[in-house]
């Protein structure tokens, strides 16, 4: 049991030094290929592929088994990474992009599935504090790694990490992880898999055009096929998302909150490294630092929310974290162009203590909500509502921080695209005319600020679905 656990760390330790470290290097991948408009894409397709997918391997892992399904998602994410670092432009970036999301899908989901069949509820929270404070070791050590490699070597080495990493974790369960045999028989529900991933991408698309105004093609695509998955998912003889689990008041609310949530944090960590670059000119190994605080204090909400649950309820608890992220959105919207490095990383303390809290619970309560037999379906509906709030917010956030910088550069006569390229680097900021760095600064300034008004905006709608159902505490007993 040990050592599967070891394995499943290091799968988290693996897709976490990844998210951190492309954050890092995304401003000089973005100077290198010439692709800030493209920017929110490399995020976007993968969480869309993590999304799309996620619902089918935690239907598979309840019919199957989990340990086929982890070993899948482990290798297509290794294959994924490596055609990454292959990369020579920014097309090639996203499509490879697409076959690593379709491996994290797996990793995650699955992850904590095996962590709740091999550990009781008293136990099942620290483990998943645990796991979570891989995220906070990843943190320390992406920063400096991927400040080192994009300086010193290249940033196609960054995907390069998870080669290793990935192979070893797949050798660790392939030989350790014993399980029975899952003599659930079931349908795989094609049907429903195909109009949910048509659904998505749909919504994802129709996000992304936005900025050019309503495209009644993809809004069109979006009301059709939510209409036929839920008819499919009515009659489907076994359904990849059983729609009754959607019924409880509660689920759906914390899983919305799920949703929500997480587009914050990827507001959060992926923009604060730009903001360190483009606005404060702080080197790229150092700009990651930024957010360092948040992972690791990610750990510390983690493992204390198990008792903050027992003590004050599911829906006290959320009320509490959601005025901490409110807050600590607030203090980013008053910051300005000279605010120092150190405010940020006391905005990423709270910032992440709130989201360890919130992410840790709401994966708990998803699973305790639901019979022991849907475990696996529940895990995988509630990973999804994380990806897709990502996939959903990274989108928001791209156009309003496009929109926002694009009429800005419009008005500025002597000011272009390739100066902004250029200003979201510390490094290539340095081949700029020093008399335009300041309004380049400013203009990027207002673009981030775009982006914190919208998480500002999502997390009171938050705080407002929170309230719709009876507040509980948890026991050793809760489980259906």
């Amino acid at each position: 049991m040990s050592i599967v656990t070891l394995a499943i760390f290091i799968t988290t330790f693996m897709t976490a030094i990844e998210g951190t470290i492309v954050s890092t290097a995304m401003p000089t991948i973005v100077s290198d290929l010439n692709g800030l408009e493209m920017m929110s894409w490399v995020v976007s397709i993968f969480l869309l592929m993590t999304a799309v997918s996620t619902p089918l391997y935690g239907k598979l892992a309840d019919s199957i088994g989990r340990k086929p399904v982890f070993l899948f998602g482990i290798l297509v994410f290794v294959i994924g990474s490596a055609l990454c670092a292959l990369s020579q432009n920014m097309v090639e970036l996203i499509i490879f992009r697409i076959i690593q999301g379709l491996g994290s899908g797996a990793i995650q989901p699955v992850a904590i599935t095996i962590i709740a069949d091999m550990y009781q509820l008293t136990k099942r929270a620290k483990m998943l504090g645990l796991n979570s404070s891989f995220w906070g070791v990843a943190s320390i050590i992406a920063p400096l790694l991927g400040g080192f490699i994009v300086q010193k070597l290249s940033w196609h080495w960054i995907f390069l990490i998870n080669v290793p990493l990935g192979l070893i974790a797949f050798a660790l369960v392939l030989i350790f992880h014993h399980e029975p045999k899952h003599k659930q028989k079931s349908k795989l529900d094609l049907k429903g898999t195909a109009s949910l991933s048509i659904l998505l991408l749909s919504l994802m698309l129709f996000l992304q055009e936005l900025e050019n105004g309503v495209n009644w093609l993809f809004l069109g695509l979006m009301v059709v096929f939510a209409i036929i998955f839920v008819l499919v998912e009515k009659r489907a003889e076994d359904p990849i998302m059983p729609l009754q689990i959607l019924a409880d008041r509660e689920f759906l609310a914390v899983n919305l909150i799920t949703l929500i949530v997480s587009g914050v944090v990827i507001g959060f960590e992926f923009y604060i490294p730009t903001w360190m670059q483009g606005v404060n000119g702080t080197s790229a190994s150092i700009a990651g630092f930024a957010v360092t605080p948040s992972s690791l204090m990610w750990i510390v909400g983690s493992f204390f929310v198990g008792g903050i649950l027992s003590r004050i309820g599911i829906k006290h608890t959320f009320n509490f974290m959601h005025l901490i992220l409110i807050l600590a959105d607030i203090a980013l919207l008053l910051a300005t162009v000279n605010t120092p490095f150190w405010v940020f990383c006391l905005i990423a303390v709270f910032n992440g203590f709130a989201f360890g809290a919130i992410i840790t619970a709401s994966q708990i309560d998803s699973q305790i909500l639901v019979s022991k037999k849907q475990v696996g379906i529940a895990t995988g509906f509630n990973t999804l509502m994380k990806y897709l709030g990502q996939t959903m917010m990274i989108s928001v956030y791209g156009i309003l921080f496009n929109s926002i910088i694009g009429k800005q550069i419009a008005a500025n006569h002597n000011l272009n695209q390739a100066m902004m390229n250029k200003i979201v680097s510390a490094e290539q900021a340095k081949e700029l005319a020093t008399n335009v760095i300041p309004q380049l600064r400013k203009i990027l300034l207002s673009g981030l600020k775009g982006v914190y008004i919208g998480s500002l905006v999502v997390l009171v709608i938050s705080l407002m679905i929170n309230q719709i159902y009876r507040n509980h505490k948890f026991t050793s007993a809760s489980h259906n």
